[in-house]
């Protein structure tokens, strides 16, 4: 799509102003078939039309549509390309019509409360734009987490408790579940209890409640020199995939923040089946990006990134012929020049649900006599650094409708709660960690680490963290962190390495990097994109990778520069997108915000502590 006045760049808002002439579609087809169009407003209303055209292969084809862009909003130029015998095939160019001071005073240029008191996103000429966050959360956000009546009490006794909480929680299990989906709480009453193993919840509709957070509460004491998590709950289990569902998204192009798209047959599925949407993302696609020629680490080696996918969990909300809508925005767009798409059903029978974690104090033995001065590639003031104790506090494995609340941290070397792989729809809310206890290097100290999607942390404070709000590689998203604060850190909050996508970092008071990390770690490059930075205070980083965008919106604070380009990679990196910085906005918070147009107003008080 071409326009002389209009961006039609990945990541920069695609504006017209009123009156224009509408913009000229140009493509060159690689084969013969026919071609249609519309030019769409508002999601629904045609415009105009092309009608079906013959497309010779190697001719430039154009289509501008006739008349002028009169009315503001979202404009949509949709293109159908057919071939006898195969499926039809889509495509799709944006643009929005726009009096720039139709803008409400203090609110960001690309998302704003439109006349309708309701968000108004402005995107690029490919549709992408600020992902909608608000389904990240307990029970796809939004919903309360309840308080499950008590079906087992264990009391503070000398020796470890480790076997005690276990077989309390095993009797839990063997319970039936209720209408809601939950067995019932095992209560730890007021006292120490001292877990030298790891505690496992591997059924559904467990919980495991303490009588508060502080000293006088109920403290779980990680003791002895073994490496471990103190609580795992559910098992490390794949989804299981039916092989025989595979479809095809026939769009040339999904962009990022779109729940809907075509496929080759919308009849295979139905409302309600559980998908895997797939973005491939194939070696060109690696070349695109710059991450087959990564820069060795000065004075030692690197591993240049191979092909990979991200795969989106969601669930079929409509069908409409061969069109599908997922409950979920996907944070990637598909792009059939690099792999393309394909969906998938699935089955996750392993994976349990309405678990939750609660109202209690965590602490992890350690030797106070092992003192360190080291900090990653430099050094601070001495430190205690044993790191042979307990890890990590909980851990979700394949988990969805799950909860940690309530809950303070001392003296672990890697994280309060990690959300792996296979984790969705979990809340981690009103929680703290302090005086974490290892070295201060790679690997370690990442208090709320989110490899999952879906997910929401809120109201989290930490201290002493490397990575405080940190999300892992290759992460699908959305996911978020909510009104939470980081100090004395030994290093930035970040999405860590390789690409994950779709973050959002609403209201944190931190260090926040988003960037081309090169070659830290192994290799990390490009560690995110298409994530949102919303009225953040502290330093921030934000550099926009190659066929994809972050977003600073409403940042107060430092603008600290990337990595590279440096003397020794001087390939230049671009900045994301900056708006409004120095000043937050008017709309406090994104998620909020997008969670009150999506539920209503209660949902918001279903969140609040």
């Amino acid at each position: 799509m071409k326009h002389t006045h209009m961006n039609t760049e990945i990541g920069q808002p695609a504006i017209l102003n009123p009156s224009q002439v509408y913009p000229t579609v140009s493509f060159t087809p690689c084969v013969n078939g026919r071609v249609a169009g519309e030019l769409i407003f508002d999601r629904t209303k045609l415009v105009t039309e092309l009608p079906e055209t013959p497309m010779v292969k190697d001719s430039l084809m154009e289509w501008t549509p006739l008349g002028t862009a009169d009315l503001l909003g979202t404009y949509e130029l949709r293109m159908t390309l057919k071939q006898d015998g195969k499926a039809p095939q889509y495509d799709s160019y944006y643009f929005t019509v726009l009096d720039p001071k139709s803008i409400p005073a203090g609110q960001s240029t690309i998302a704003f409360l439109g006349n309708d008191g309701m968000m108004m996103y402005i995107g690029d000429y490919r549709g992408n734009r600020i992902l909608d966050f608000s389904n990240a959360g307990y029970r796809g956000g939004g919903v309360e987490i309840p308080n499950i009546p008590v079906k087992s009490t264990v009391l503070p006794l000398d020796g470890d408790a480790t076997d005690r909480i276990q077989v309390a929680i095993d009797q839990l299990a063997m319970l039936p579940l209720d209408k809601n989906g939950f067995r019932g709480a095992v209560l730890l009453k007021k006292g120490r209890y001292e877990v030298g193993g790891t505690l496992f919840i591997k059924a559904s509709g467990i919980v495991l409640r303490g009588e508060g957070q502080d000293k006088e509460g109920t403290i779980l004491y990680g003791t002895g020199a073994k490496l471990r998590n103190l609580i795992e709950i559910g098992e490390n289990a794949d989804l299981m995939l039916d092989s025989n569902s595979k479809q095809m998204i026939s769009d040339l192009y999904v962009p990022s923040g779109s729940r809907s798209f075509h496929v080759e047959d919308g009849g295979a599925y139905n409302v309600g089946d559980q998908i895997i949407v797939r973005r491939i993302g194939n070696k060109n696609w690696i070349h695109e990006i710059g991450m087959d020629n990564i820069y060795k680490r000065p004075g030692g080696t690197v591993t240049q990134w191979s092909p990979f996918n991200l795969d989106f969990d969601r669930v079929i909300t409509a069908i409409v012929g061969n069109t599908i809508t997922v409950d979920a925005p996907l944070a990637n767009a598909i792009e059939r020049q690099w792999g393309g798409g394909e969906i998938y059903k699935y089955t996750d029978h392993a994976r349990i649900q309405q678990v939750g974690v609660e109202k209690m104090r965590v602490e992890s033995d350690f030797d106070p006599s092992i003192i360190d001065i080291k900090m990653d590639n430099d050094t601070t003031d001495p430190y205690y650094a044993d790191e042979k104790h307990a890890e990590r506090f909980v851990v979700f494995n394949s988990v969805k409708n799950g909860w940690v609340r309530e809950v303070r941290g001392y003296h672990l070397s890697y994280s309060l709660v990690q959300m792996k792989r296979y984790s969705k729809w979990v809340t981690v809310q009103d929680c703290q960690m302090y005086d974490m206890i290892s070295v201060v290097t790679g690997g370690r100290r990442y208090v709320i680490h989110q490899m999952g999607q879906l997910n929401l942390a809120q109201r989290i404070y930490t201290e002493t963290a490397r990575h405080a709000f940190t999300v892992d590689s290759w992460v699908p998203g959305p996911n978020v962190f909510l009104d939470g604060e980081a100090v004395k850190n030994y290093n930035t909050s970040e999405p860590h390495h390789r690409w994950s996508v779709g973050g959002l970092f609403d209201n944190i008071k931190a260090p926040i990097s988003i960037r081309d990390r090169a070659w830290l770690g192994s290799g990390h490059g490009w560690a995110g994109a298409n994530y949102v930075t919303w009225n953040t205070q502290g330093e921030l980083t934000l550099q926009r990778p190659p066929t994809a965008q972050n977003y600073a919106i409403g940042h107060v604070g430092s603008k600290i520069p990337g990595l590279l380009p440096n003397d020794y990679d001087s390939r230049p990196r671009e900045d994301g997108y900056w708006c409004s910085c120095g000043q937050h906005v008017v709309i406090n918070s994104l998620y909020k915000q997008q969670l009150m147009e999506r539920l209503g107003r209660n949902a918001l008080n279903n969140i609040k502590k």
